[in-house]
């Protein structure tokens, strides 16, 4: 007897429509998944046959194939579980009239029949709703994440013996309940605020700047200064996620599973500081299945590096690309995958190996060489790609006794919004969403400077050598100053400022 039951993959981002075809007939006792399983499907065999036995229900002792078509796709991971062993069932005639041939089902089983949380839920569903998919059945640890979309009836379901009970009419589950958007988690719990960061006036401007623009920033200062604890509260100095945002860096974050069982939408914008031995695979995602990597982890928000130096120039390298173009494709002999990476760079760093060259706080003991070759780990075309470069000193004692009210994050994020609103109005329907994303056919119009400030600007070119990158990028972060400054035009005073954050020299960086 042959039975179909619908279910989802994943390629990539996207989902894709399976159809998982059950056929149990007479013969020699067999039980074969066929259909470019990879191991984890392959292995299923003892998990459905294991589940339906614990759910009360007998396991054909006969021939049992399984297609999961369309068959030129490769399938990965346990989500097929819950067809598998419904199609047994029903190709077995355990089961009488199923009463929801179209809905989706995808989970995996334990041995007991109860199911377990999967990868990829919002993806998935994403892609159902798309394809015009009605309803989908899917563990209950699941559902929060997909509480909020429309057009796809949700039902959250324990074990086998349930879904079985609903598919066939004597029980129903209860419909997943819609939530909107703003019942997510609330992005103005207690986190890191600015406010706590002694001094550091120059540094907090940096952050700022960045903040408002998206652009990319490098701290170079001594251990103890103060550079990481900077990093860490630049994320609520960014504007509130919108809706759309946090779908995209949630769908990424579920099929990464990064995201905690029976978690909703991500509200906050994420905050990745992999380790310095990270891999370039690791970095920017790759290995056999082509899994995103940390610049796709922190889209929509940060990723931190800190010992910048310390990275393999290899590593640091492979991340030119994903920052110039906010996307990164891996290419596999088996297909290619393209994620997202509109993630901002912060990265942190000693000026030498000791760390106090020029800081005043200790006598540094590393010889003239030894600082150039430390700070030359990190290549010109890399370093060219940092926006902004700021030194972030030592703190003077009576600096850090000060008491007295600081300027919180909330108050700096409102200024933030404001030169966000003022840029996404600027580029509507052209795709840029903040200073840093603007194209080079788009930079004539979007920061057009006037007479003394394009004077200053052509002056730093010829006396610090600027690239034509690095003149754009300065063209960039000045636009930036400006929409803070809010002011249409972009004057000497920005642009100066621009400069000044650009860096060239600072701590000895060419």
């Amino acid at each position: 007897m042959l039975a179909r039951v619908l279910s989802y993959g994943l390629t990539g981002l996207s989902g894709y429509a399976v159809t998982v075809e059950a056929n149990v007939s007479s013969g020699m006792p067999l039980f074969e998944i066929v259909g470019l399983p990879d191991k984890a499907v392959r292995e299923s065999r003892a998990r459905v046959r294991a589940a339906i036995l614990n759910s009360g229900f007998s396991m054909p002792f006969t021939r049992v194939i399984i297609n999961l078509a369309p068959a030129d796709t490769k399938k990965i991971g346990p989500v097929y579980d819950l067809p598998i062993a419904v199609g047994v069932l029903l190709a077995s005639g355990q089961l009488g009239a199923f009463s929801m041939p179209e809905a989706l089902l995808i989970g995996e089983l334990s041995m007991s029949g109860e199911l377990a949380p999967i990868r990829g839920a919002l993806p998935i569903a994403l892609s159902a709703v798309s394809a015009g998919h009605p309803s989908v059945i899917l563990p209950a640890q699941n559902a929060p994440e997909i509480a909020c979309l429309k057009g796809l009836a949700v039902f959250p379901a324990a074990s086998l013996s349930e879904v079985v009970a609903h598919v066939m009419g004597r029980f129903r589950i209860p419909e997943q309940a819609r939530t909107e958007y703003a019942q997510a988690e609330d992005p103005h719990a207690p986190g890191n605020d600015i406010a706590d960061v002694v001094g550091q006036q120059t540094a907090k401007r940096a952050l700022e700047i960045a903040a408002a623009g998206g652009h990319s920033l490098l701290m170079m200062g001594p251990p103890g200064s103060g550079k990481t604890m900077l990093a860490r509260r630049l994320p609520s100095l960014l504007p509130l996620m919108t809706q759309e945002e946090s779908l995209e860096t949630t769908r990424i974050h579920s099929i990464a599973g990064t995201l905690r069982p029976g978690e909703g939408l991500m509200a906050r914008r994420p905050f990745r500081a992999p380790h310095h031995t990270a891999s370039l695979p690791a970095l920017v995602g790759g290995g056999a299945d082509a899994h995103p990597g940390e610049i796709t982890l922190a889209h929509n928000g940060v990723l931190f590096l800190d010992e910048f130096p310390e990275f393999p120039r290899n590593v640091l390298d492979g991340l030119r690309q994903p920052l110039e173009d906010g996307a990164v494709t891996i290419v596999r002999a088996g297909g290619r995958s393209t994620y997202p990476a509109n993630a901002m760079l912060v990265a942190s760093m000693n000026p030498c190996p000791c760390g106090y060259y020029g800081s005043g706080v200790r006598a540094c003991h590393c010889s003239p060489m030894q600082v150039r070759r430390y700070q030359s780990r990190i290549s010109g075309p890399m370093l060219d790609r940092l926006d902004l470069r700021v030194e972030v000193g030592a703190m003077p004692v009576d600096e850090m006794e000060k008491t007295g009210p600081r300027e919180t994050s909330a108050e700096v994020r409102a200024r933030v919004a404001g030169a966000r609103a003022a840029q996404q109005a600027r580029y509507t329907g052209s795709g840029v969403h903040c200073n840093a994303q603007i194209t080079s056919s788009q930079l004539g119009e979007a920061c057009k400077l006037n007479r003394e400030a394009t004077k200053i600007l052509s002056e730093a070119v010829s006396r610090f050598g600027l690239s034509m990158r690095g003149r754009d990028r300065v063209r960039k972060v000045a636009r930036t100053i400006a929409d803070l400054d809010e002011s249409a035009e972009v004057c000497v005073r920005h642009v100066a400022e621009a400069l000044q954050y650009r860096g060239e020299g600072v701590g000895g960086l060419a």
